[in-house]
């Protein structure tokens, strides 16, 4: 099994909502990198599996069933904590207690809840890395307001190989501007996804249109639409099962295609650049980041 690309050896953490989805990720991760970790949510056999993984990885971890919104359920997991681990380093929680300043503050929600995180840390000028997708033009405005006041990493994706890809598309866009090549973005996400198309596609889509000087995005094609005008990028949306996410990014001209495509296998990789952007920014000054900063793009 691949080593975690940071360090949190002997650090005793607690994951709330680490029995799926991107918490889930986020505890095994950090299990991997040395810490003991507790796992809480309102179901706990959605937890036992996962104190399962992170035993058989060597490190100690228990279950409980928590409901966060109760103050009281709360405060009996970190005592417990502390009594059966010894302390507690680190809490992954929706909430942030005002008598608590943390490092930084990794925000996976929706995008209304990531508005509330975005104000609580400007606020407070605490370091926040926005991992949520969705926001509306308002909403983005508002975090590059908020950058004057707190350290704001904000990234449609986690993933460092995807952001790796956002600078291939642009300089693919670039070399082959002017010279006749049509550009198609798909995407593939699991059936739950609430927004589509993603922020990661429509990221690629801006990158492109800003490039290329392509104007218009069309959604999706039905009927007798003529003959595709070079005026437009094509963005579709496929949801479907439990796949994590795909993209590809087609440049076609007569003859010949390019396909850039980057393909998610689990959620891992996610919850592995947020945790890498989260080490990246702590202690960093106000201002605007983005996973390219923590690339050294």
């Amino acid at each position: 099994m691949a080593a975690s690309p940071f360090s949190l050896e002997n650090r005793i953490a607690i994951v709330t909502g680490g029995g799926v989805g991107i918490r889930r990720s986020v505890a095994i991760e950090f299990a991997r990198a040395g810490a003991d970790v507790v796992v809480a949510s309102r179901k706990l056999e959605n937890l036992e599996p996962v104190t399962a993984e992170i035993v058989k990885l060597g490190r100690r971890s228990f279950a409980m069933a928590v409901d966060v919104r109760q103050e009281d359920a709360v405060k009996e997991l970190v005592e417990r904590t502390v009594r059966d681990l010894g302390r507690l380093d680190v809490m992954v929680t929706p909430a942030i207690p005002l008598d608590v300043s943390p490092d930084v503050v990794v925000d996976f929600l929706t995008p209304e809840g990531s508005m509330e995180i975005v104000r609580n840390c400007e606020a407070r000028k605490l370091p926040l890395v926005i991992a949520t997708t969705g926001h509306t033009d308002a909403q983005r405005k508002e975090i590059e307001s908020a950058a004057h006041a707190a350290a704001i990493l904000f990234s449609p994706s986690m993933s460092l190989v995807v952001n790796l890809l956002f600078k291939l598309v642009r300089d693919t866009s670039i070399a082959l501007k002017g010279k006749g090549f049509d550009v198609e973005i798909i995407e593939r996400h699991h059936r739950f996804k609430k927004d589509s198309p993603s922020g990661t596609a429509m990221h690629f889509a801006r990158i492109v249109q800003h490039a290329m000087e392509i104007p218009n995005l069309v959604h999706g094609r039905e009927g007798i639409v003529g003959e595709r005008p070079t005026t437009e990028i094509g963005v579709h949306a496929v949801r479907a099962g439990d796949n994590v996410g795909e993209h590809t990014i087609i440049f076609s001209a007569l003859g010949e295609t390019l396909e850039l495509v980057h393909k998610g296998y689990s959620r891992d990789s996610y919850a592995r650049g947020a945790l890498l952007a989260a080490k990246f920014l702590a202690n960093k000054p106000a201002g605007r980041y983005t996973m390219s900063d923590v690339l050294g793009l």
